[in-house]
């Protein structure tokens, strides 16, 4: 059970408007202080749990900016799948996790190498163009496995089977299933198919003189972080650093199929 003394509060914009006043009212009658995250600051060491009001990018930003520290998420989006409640249960959420009735789902994340800079990834990682093809070697703890000729490749987590890989066609995998999910877009092959690899492998991405798109765009988790070019390379490993998310009941995983999906 958590030890809640100050928890954080990450908003989706300032323009939207959230209760902060209830929220605090709610969580001083347990002594529990509340702290308004600054989105441009870095992560507070004092904070024991951060609540993302607000959808999948606002709990993408809070995993990213307290990497060490559990994540609760209120809906304040559109489709939230990662969220553990909606705006209208607030009351009843806190309760549950002041009374210790929750449950923590820790999530493997990535790091992601490219020009001498490593990134932690939560959801995948996407190598694209738009115009021409991509030609891209794929290599598995050193070993070429395939040459991916599409529009892109992209290297996911079993949390971000139900992002972009969802539109890939790659397999919905449980969050505490440990993989990774390798798959290409648009491939100029028919009989290509989505990879899962153990969480240990060591993968590695290199761009072919034969691709001539101008912009070969490199995004991770939603934000596009600049370009590569042919010849580059790329590594994606299994993160020391896990995920956690907090939510409310066992079958959360189902429900959110359920719910977010229309399963």
């Amino acid at each position: 059970m958590l030890e809640l003394s100050r928890v954080g509060l990450l908003l989706r914009d300032q323009d939207q408007e959230y209760p902060l006043d209830e929220v605090r009212e709610i969580f001083a009658a347990h002594r529990i202080e509340v702290a308004l995250i600054d989105p441009a600051a870095a992560g507070d060491p004092q904070i024991d749990l951060v609540i993302a009001m607000g959808g999948d990018g606002t709990v993408l930003k809070a995993l990213d900016t307290f990497p060490t520290v559990p994540t609760m998420a209120i809906n304040y989006g559109t489709v939230g799948f990662l969220t553990a409640g909606d705006r209208s249960e607030l009351r009843h959420i806190v309760s549950l996790l002041v009374e210790g009735k929750y449950v923590v789902s820790d999530r493997l994340a990535l790091e992601c190498s490219y020009h001498g800079k490593t990134r932690r990834v939560i959801n995948e990682v996407i190598v694209r163009v738009y115009n021409r093809f991509l030609h891209a070697d794929v290599y598995v703890d050193e070993t070429k496995i395939r040459t991916i000729k599409g529009d892109g490749v992209v290297v996911g987590t079993p949390t971000g089977s139900t992002g972009f890989l969802l539109a890939t066609g790659a397999p919905i995998v449980m969050p505490d299933v440990r993989c990774m999910v390798l798959d290409g877009v648009n491939e100029h092959n028919f009989t290509s198919r989505a990879l899962i690899l153990p969480p240990e492998s060591r993968i590695r991405l290199n761009i072919r003189d034969e691709t001539r798109e101008p912009s070969i765009y490199l995004t991770l988790d939603g934000h596009q972080l600049g370009t590569l070019s042919p010849g580059d390379d790329l590594q994606v490993t299994q993160s020391s650093r896990s995920a956690k998310l907090i939510y409310f009941e066992p079958s959360y995983f189902f429900s959110n199929l359920t719910s977010k999906l229309s399963w």
